[in-house]
């Protein structure tokens, strides 16, 4: 499988060059060059499948013989040693978990995917050093400072905004050490995502050998292609139409779950919900991609602007309008219109959501109404106690706090405050 770049002035590379490389030299995303459809015989029989054979049979072919197969199993089966579950909170509607991972958030399956499959390219040679370099909005960060920790021939480098991400995130992402160090940035999400899509051009910079851990890295993005297949798994028994809304800040997840159908996988419709970060509902409005700076919500980890992964959505539609149309909806809501929605399921099934997951119901729920016969899945990203100034005085409750949480509640916060590009630069010339 060979990975060219979405701004097509860079060489075609192999699945260990787009990890590796993390961004293409013209500053493209990678892309795949074919996507091959996966057998009928395989959706036929899936309910009978082990999660980590549906994941081996989804990603094998994006890795190509670069990793051989019996490593790759390995690399799967200590990534997903978690579980998925698809919760009904309502008649036909369903919330898929993404949070029993070690940091009680959905990026812990592409992290941990992305650290093995660099473990493994590093372990070939014993002299590389990598620097990983990644911006987060909320759950990123701790996501990759768990994978990584303690990965030998790697560094990490995490920016996030100051004051921008709630309190048990900042701790997951400062408080590990080791090999993992926390750049806390005066700005906003955007600022620390251009940071570091900067340092990856810089030619001074070239001999850091950097690379993202963001879902713009290809091993970071396409293992989350699992959750949509995990998702149609479990629900394959209704036998109805089935529609995915997905909470949607930098679009990984939706990008991915395009993906997932490409491959063959029968999903009917896809949400891409959004908080007050309207940029792509406004684009299936009147087709012009207009990116805005980012504002700031309670569903913080969807703060985004200017999301990295949408032109790959874009390439899978081919930016024509009429094709997004015949599958993909994109709708916005407010903070109050989110709160109402904890309250509301709350109230009505005793299920906790948190913000982003409040936003991914909205959305399913609007186009559940366009499309009567159906079944919905939202995305549940983080575990509530991720977001507890929100859920707890919302719905007059006491959130349990979680092992994986307490773990890190009571570790010291260490971080290094950056106000500029400049200062990025020094500190990884240190």
């Amino acid at each position: 499988m060979k990975y060219y770049s979405l701004n097509h002035n860079a060489p075609n590379v192999s699945f260990q060059e787009a990890v590796i490389n993390g961004l293409a030299p013209d500053r493209g995303l990678y892309f795949p060059e074919n996507i091959a459809p996966l057998p009928e015989t395989f959706f036929e029989n899936i309910e009978t499948l082990s999660n980590e054979a549906i994941a081996f049979e989804a990603i094998k072919q994006f890795v190509g013989d670069e990793i051989p197969e019996k490593e790759l199993k390995q690399i799967i089966s200590e990534t997903l040693c978690f579980d998925f579950p698809a919760v009904k909170v309502e008649e036909d509607l369903y919330s898929l978990e993404l949070f029993h991972g070690p940091t009680m958030a959905f990026k812990d399956v592409g992290a941990r995917f992305m650290a093995r499959c660099l473990a493994y390219f590093n372990r070939n040679n014993p002299d590389l050093h990598n620097t990983v370099l990644v911006a987060t909005s909320g759950d990123t960060g701790g996501a990759v400072a768990s994978g990584f920790l303690g990965v030998k021939g790697v560094d990490v480098v995490i920016l996030y905004p100051s004051g921008k991400v709630s309190d048990v995130q900042e701790r997951q992402l400062t408080t590990l050490g080791q090999n993992i160090t926390a750049l806390e940035v005066d700005g906003v999400f955007d600022d620390c995502q251009d940071m570091v899509k900067r340092a990856f051009l810089d030619e001074d910079l070239k001999s850091q050998n950097l690379t993202s851990a963001n879902s713009i890295n290809i091993a970071r993005w396409l293992p989350q292609m699992f959750y949509i297949f995990f998702a149609y798994k479990q629900l394959k028994r209704e036998n109805k139409p089935l529609i995915i809304s997905c909470p949607s800040g930098n679009f990984g997840n939706i990008c991915a779950g395009i993906m997932a159908k490409r491959l063959g996988l029968p999903i009917a419709r896809f949400v891409a919900s959004t908080n007050a970060n309207d940029t792509v509902p406004r684009f299936l409005e009147n087709g012009a991609y207009d990116p805005k700076p980012s504002k700031a919500t309670i569903s913080n980890a969807m703060d985004v602007g200017n999301p990295s992964n949408f032109i790959r959505i874009q390439e899978l539609y081919h930016n024509d309008l009429t094709e997004f149309e015949k599958d993909f909806s994109s709708y916005a809501f407010t903070d109050d219109e989110t709160k109402a929605a904890m309250k509301r399921i709350y109230q009505n099934s005793k299920y906790v959501a948190e913000p982003h997951g409040a936003v991914g119901y909205l959305g399913l729920k609007k186009e559940m109404k366009l499309n009567p016969g159906s079944v919905g899945v939202f995305l549940e990203t983080a575990h509530p106690i991720k977001f507890p100034e929100t859920v707890e005085p919302l719905l007059g409750i006491t959130l349990e706090i979680p092992a994986q949480i307490k773990s890190v509640l009571g570790k010291e916060k260490k971080s290094i405050q950056i106000n500029s590009y400049d200062e990025l630069k020094d500190f990884l010339n240190h």
